[in-house]
């Protein structure tokens, strides 16, 4: 888990909300959770933690429609 972004969350930000902005699908939180042990109890956000969110290559599925591939 070399590559990752820095963020630093914003008030009222969950796992699943920054999945989404990252990644673009709310199904990687348990990967941004696992990069981040020591808010794995964290449902909410404070605002000012510094999380480590990993770099994924996933190959997109040729079945997309072309608005959900890019």
């Amino acid at each position: 888990m070399d590559d990752a972004y820095l963020y630093t969350a914003m008030a009222g930000d969950t796992f699943d909300v920054i999945s989404l902005d990252f990644y673009g699908d709310e199904r990687f939180s348990s990967t941004i959770i696992k990069a981040n042990l020591r808010y794995c109890s964290v449902l909410t956000f404070q605002g000012g933690e510094q999380l480590r969110i990993p770099v994924i290559d996933e190959p997109v599925a040729a079945t997309l429609p072309p608005w959900k591939q890019g």
